[in-house]
């Protein structure tokens, strides 16, 4: 199986080097001094990692037979592809490899479908799972133990126990405004205010909520 684990960014110094935009969660296993890295596009590669170290926060690597600033520079905005093997897990407890995770289905503990993950976002200071929901928006979940509480690869979903305010339902928004139509003192306010001055509150209303679920999500 093959991932792609970075992506070369401008070159550093006159020596060959380049910095790296790391793409994997295990850069000093796929990016390591020795490792042979497939490319995109397939001209520029194989390459065979020389060295590599951290500068100011950047990872730099150095490639055999790139030895000047213009090569190094040749090379840029390339894709490193690593071969992994599929089964192949992590070797810390409750670690997984972004590729498990993609396309997993996101349930509640009851089963509700929620949504289904599409991106691994990788912050520094956690991972979120970005979920594709069946109307087509999107959701962000941190990946935390307090909310996703079960990794089932056998069964392909992953089961969360969102706080308030993470999930935007709209079902209850339409739910609640039902009751609120159907109620009798409601009612004798629309009479009273007119169409118009409650289909402006009532709008204003849905509004608002749905702000603050976003604010939630982000």
């Amino acid at each position: 199986m093959q991932l792609v684990v970075a992506r070369i960014g401008r070159a550093h110094g006159i020596k060959g080097e380049v910095t790296v935009e790391v793409r994997t969660d295990e850069p000093e296993l796929r990016l390591g001094p020795g490792a042979v890295l497939l490319t995109d596009p397939a001209s520029t590669g194989p390459l065979t990692i020389e060295t590599g170290r951290v500068h100011s926060g950047r990872l730099l690597l150095r490639f055999e037979g790139v030895r000047d600033r213009t090569g190094a520079e040749a090379l840029r905005n390339t894709l490193l592809i690593a071969e992994v093997d599929p089964t192949e897990m992590p070797e810390e407890e409750d670690e997984y490899y972004d590729h498990q995770l993609i396309d997993l289905d996101v349930v509640l503990a009851d089963g509700t479908e929620i949504g289904r993950i599409t991106e691994i976002s990788h912050l520094p200071s956690q991972d979120l799972f970005i979920v594709e929901r069946p109307d087509g928006t999107e959701l962000m979940i941190p990946f935390v133990g307090e909310i996703v509480t079960e990794i089932d690869l056998e069964e392909q979903r992953a089961v969360i126990d969102p706080p308030p305010g993470l999930i935007d339902d709209r079902a209850e928004i339409a739910s609640s405004r039902e009751e609120t139509e159907d109620g009798s003192g409601e009612d004798e306010s629309a009479e009273e205010s007119g169409d118009g001055s409650v289909e402006e509150s009532r709008d204003g209303s849905a509004e608002e909520s749905g702000d603050e679920s976003r604010e939630g999500d982000a």
